[in-house]
């Protein structure tokens, strides 16, 4: 059985997330009414006066709707009509807007669109004493099925009560179909929805809530075979945020038999839902983990033929409709983007398992929000972004639906992504817009990636770096094989290939790679001959190692912790990063960067369009440097990097080893080369003149890479890593070294430093004065100190020998300004008060 645990919505970027539990001391006592015990199995219960007869209350003249449940309209009163047969039943509550209130969007989460969702939960009916029908919710989050002795079945079962949501009074009781009729009228038209049919997002749900009956009523209420939808207009008084919002509440019966789960493996990326297990370990709790995915079949008499290797159709495939308010010229490539993964349900055994389709015409049947429908939704959004969530079953895990959040604004970022990844290699982007043709092969791409996430998988960051630099420009190969194994990575496109390579979009775009055949062939081969996920384990331990051992491209690198794939994000492993490509960051960025240096001084000429200013050229400026910086961040991730592999004791080689030192004294040298030393490629005075744009965008960049340089968790790192890798690791006192050569190379040449220099030596000593201000002995703050103390040597000797007064009056600045954190650094950890 399954019990609840509270969860809670994690947001994780450079702000934390504190939870307190408040618990209620008792300074007083006070007398407590002792409840009286009413034993209801042995008390016999009259029925109440107020159960009507079923005629009565359902009159012939009602209108009756007919579905997995019965629902009735009776003079504006809506009834429910549960069979006893769903009592207890599991069923699946998911409320969405579908329609949007008017310029009303939630900033951070930009939720307010038509299609998006509010909350979900878990829901069932039962029947109590008093004659009344209760609808109770239910959490998951630890299970048991141990119903022996020694197994924890009942204990659960002890501590597992479902909350009860909302109370009805039993109207009538059909006794020839077993079932009974309650009132739901007041309960729809008021928070019920809300209340009870979702467990909200944070912050969303609260904003809600509120509601103004007497501005609010319900819509309408359909009963399908398999759900039923709900459509409620509530006027919401919360916080001040006054707004009309048109809800749709679908129930979803749940399957009687949750499908059989597959428990997740961190060599391979899929979401999952997590678990508490009292059953896999009987001397402690072990979390357990299980993927989400859609339930995939063969049909019962196809069973033998696909046992056998055929190719077969699965019993229900996946089916994708796009929203009726799309952009038609969109439409054939968000559809070709939904296909493009048959190719990867092929590896699992299955034909036309996901199809893409245009909604019905005129078919007052179907719905957009019709919990049986999986859409995809365009939003007329300024946000640049897509997503690809899915709601379902918590119990296995198994996707029920999806609902893909297509922003209008995201056109925008793939056309700016590729007129600066590829606009040195494809002259279809030398103009201020790109044409028809090729932007709906952008589109195709964003909906293959984000139909990937809807299909149940993670980000594969590590995919790209499993591919060799060079076969990038290599026309033939990467047209045969794509430049990343994985759509699922942010790869974009190939910006390592020079103009001379003449490699075509084949070469250039991203494709449902190899790894992504695997993922999907992974988790949706069909194997009956397990009964339980638990049975599974070896089977799937031994599949993975030897896939992995076959070939690196089945590589998986995770966004998130690589052991556990989970929360706090990957900072370590430098083969797993977005936005990068190949296995060598200082190569593939020195190729991107050549690039960058052709469309820079095109900018304008290549946006030009009369009666315009030169905006455009100004906004793709800024995308350049911001691809600039992008290539300085993956290099960086290589010093003090670890290159971190989940493996089962079943693999040989380490799961933890250190980025090699050569490697990582190569990336110093690249920043040295690209950044600190001042890339005036990049000023465009030109362009600086008629566009808000300065070189300001390129010094914030060197800022930025300094202080991940400087900052107390990278030389922590580093020291460890020496600690635990003696002979073979970069060292932090080396990297502090290397890296004041970078910064401050020009100080023993008698001649004067240009301004962008002397702020970014500024900048240097700023941030290394901050690092220091902790007020702890550890060996990080240690080797700070001995690198201040040299530094400030330095510069007050080379302050003495310079010559020229602006560089002299530099260095006495920054000579002063470490000398007083350091007297104050030495005053504190004496015990004394820090010099004025």
């Amino acid at each position: 059985m399954y019990i609840s645990k509270k969860s809670a919505w994690i947001f994780s970027t450079s702000l934390g997330l504190f939870l307190a539990v408040s618990i209620p001391s008792f300074s007083q006592k006070k007398k407590v009414a002792v409840p009286v015990t009413i034993d209801t199995a042995k008390k016999k219960i009259t029925p109440s006066t107020d159960i009507k007869s079923y005629q009565e209350i359902i009159p012939a003249d009602s209108k009756t709707m007919k579905g997995f449940f019965k629902v009735h309209v009776v003079k504006n009163r809506y009834f429910f009509e549960i069979p006893d047969s769903l009592l207890n039943r599991d069923m699946l509550a998911v409320t969405r807007i579908s329609k949007g209130a008017e310029q009303f969007v939630i900033p951070l989460f930009n939720i307010g669109f038509s299609g998006d969702e509010l909350g979900r939960a878990v829901v069932s009916f039962d029947k109590i004493p008093g004659d009344r029908l209760v609808l109770r919710s239910h959490k998951f989050g630890q299970l048991s099925r141990d119903t022996t002795a020694n197994g924890l079945f009942q204990s659960l079962k002890n501590n597992a009560l479902r909350t009860i949501e909302a109370s009805f009074p039993i109207k009538a009781i059909n006794a020839e179909n077993k079932s009974t009729v309650i009132d739901v009228t007041d309960f729809l038209n008021g928070s019920g929805l809300i209340s009870a049919f979702t467990q909200p997002i944070p912050l969303i749900g609260d904003l809600f809530n509120n509601v103004a009956i007497d501005r609010s009523y319900l819509a309408s209420v359909q009963a399908f075979p398999e759900n039923v939808e709900i459509k409620a207009v509530k006027t919401f008084t919360s916080n001040k945020l006054l707004n009309t919002t048109e809800l749709n509440s679908s129930i979803i019966l749940l399957p009687k038999v949750p499908m059989k789960p597959r428990l997740k493996d961190p060599r391979i990326g899929y979401f999952a839902n997590n678990y508490v297990d009292f059953d896999a370990n009987p001397h402690r709790v072990s979390p357990v983990q299980y993927i989400l995915r859609w339930r995939m079949e063969p049909k019962p008499e196809d069973v033998e033929k696909y046992q056998h290797g055929e190719l077969v159709e699965p019993k229900k495939p996946i089916v994708i409709y796009i929203d009726p308010a799309t952009p038609k010229k969109w439409v054939p490539y968000l559809i070709a983007g939904i296909n493009d993964w048959n190719v990867a349900f092929e590896k699992a055994g299955f034909k036309n398992a996901i199809i893409g389709k245009t909604a019905p015409v005129n078919d007052s049947t179907w719905s957009m929000n019709d919990a049986r429908h999986s859409v995809l939704v365009y939003k007329p959004s300024v946000v640049p972004n897509a997503t690809g969530p899915n709601v379902n079953d918590p119990r296995s895990g198994e996707i029920l639906e999806t609902h893909i959040n297509w922003y209008h604004q995201v056109l925008d970022l793939i056309q700016s992504w590729y007129m600066i990844q590829a606009g040195a290699v494809d002259p279809r982007t030398h103009k201020p817009e790109l044409d028809e043709e090729l932007m709906g092969q952008l589109v195709r791409f964003v909906s293959s990636h984000e139909v990937g996430h809807t299909l149940g998988l993670e980000h594969n960051f590590g995919a790209s770096s499993t591919v060799e630099v060079e076969k990038l420009r290599n026309k033939a190969w990467v047209e045969a094989n794509g430049h990343t194994p994985s759509i699922m990575d942010y790869a974009r496109f190939n910006y390592v290939a020079q103009p001379e390579d003449n490699i075509s979009e084949k070469g250039i775009f991203p494709r449902i790679g190899e790894y992504d055949k695997w993922a999907i062939e992974w988790g949706y081969k069909w194997l009956p001959q397990f009964s339980t996920a638990e049975q599974e384990k070896s089977y799937l331990n031994k599949w993975v190692i030897e896939k992995l051992a076959s070939g690196k491209q089945y590589f998986y690198g995770s966004q998130l912790d690589p052991i556990t794939d989970s929360f706090p994000l990957n900072t370590t492993d430098p083969r797993d990063q977005s936005e990068d490509l190949g296995n060598d960051a200082m190569l593939a960025s020195t190729y991107g960067i050549k690039n960058l240096k052709r469309i820079r001084p095109q900018l304008m000429s290549w946006t030009y369009q009369k009666d315009n200013d030169y905006s455009r050229a100004g906004e793709l400026y800024k995308e350049l440097v911001n691809e600039f910086g992008r290539f300085m961040g993956h290099v960086q991730r290589n010093i003090g990097g670890v290159y971190i592999t989940p493996k089962t004791v079943e693999q040989p080689g380490s799961e933890y080893e250190i980025v090699e030192k050569a490697k990582q004294k190569r990336a110093m040298e690249f920043l040295y080369l690209q950044l600190f030393n001042t890339p005036s490629w990049l000023i465009d005075t030109k362009l600086y003149m008629v566009t808000k744009t300065d070189f300001n965008l390129v010094t914030k960049i060197q800022k930025d890479i300094l202080k991940s340089l400087l900052n107390n968790d990278k030389i922590t790192q580093l020291i460890s890593l020496e600690s635990n890798f003696p002979g073979k690791a970069y060292t932090a006192s080396e990297m502090l070294k290397d890296l004041e050569s970078a910064i401050f190379s020009n100080l023993s040449i008698n001649k004067a430093t240009d301004p962008y220099r002397r702020d970014l030596q500024s900048q240097y000593v700023a941030i290394l004065m901050t690092a220091m201000k902790s007020d702890d002995l550890s060996a990080t703050q240690t080797v700070l100190e001995t690198h201040a103390i040299h530094l400030a040597e330095k510069i007050r000797i080379d302050a003495k020998r310079s010559v020229e007064a602006p560089n002299k009056n530099h260095l006495n600045s920054l000579y002063r300004h470490l000398k007083r954190a350091l007297d104050a650094k030495v005053n504190i950890n004496s015990g004394g008060k820090p010099n004025a």
